[in-house]
């Protein structure tokens, strides 16, 4: 799973992290809306990616809290990170979409069933929508934002308002949906 790998390994690139603060960073950045990642696979990808080398931990202490492993980046890593940036950026792009299953599937329902499967995935393409547009609003004056998170948003806002275009013209050319 070469994305996971990649979005620890930059993180850790950036500054050495616990496996905690990485996931604190996943959900902060709401990454896993974008990118198949999931808390246990965040530990599970660091002990991996530290069995492999890419990445040495350090104990550390802070005050009263008990010690804590950090990580950072080996060479092996550094070398990790960059060829996968550039092996990802390479494949072709595809797009999974779990409602696609249904999409290809509505002929087998009844009109009314048709219609409300359609109805139900444009309601919650409406509610991705407005949770992006407020997460645009709020990151837009934030000063520590960084371009590429807000190309992200930007990018997920475009998404949905193609698929949200793409759902009407579903119904508007089949008037039994």
């Amino acid at each position: 799973m070469a994305a996971i790998d990649l979005v620890v390994l930059g993180m850790i690139k950036k500054q050495p992290l616990s496996a905690y603060d990485i996931q604190k960073l996943v959900e902060y950045r709401n990454i896993s809306k974008w990118v198949k990642i999931s808390t246990p696979s965040i530990y599970k990808k660091v002990i991996q990616l530290e069995e492999k080398g890419y990445i040495r931990s350090s104990s550390v202490k802070e005050g009263k809290m008990p010690e804590k492993a950090v990580y950072s980046l080996t060479d092996a890593g550094e070398e990790k990170f960059e060829c996968l940036m550039h092996e990802i950026a390479s494949q072709p792009i595809h797009f999974f979409l779990d409602f696609n299953a249904v999409i290809v599937n509505l002929s087998s329902l009844s009109p009314e069933s048709q219609r409300s499967c359609l109805d139900s995935i444009e309601e919650n393409v409406k509610t991705l929508k407005a949770y992006l547009e407020e997460n645009i609003r709020e990151k837009e004056t934030a000063p520590n934002i960084p371009q590429t998170g807000m190309a992200v948003l930007q990018q997920q806002y475009a998404l949905a308002q193609s698929i949200e275009t793409w759902i009407a013209s579903l119904k508007d050319n089949n008037p039994h949906t």
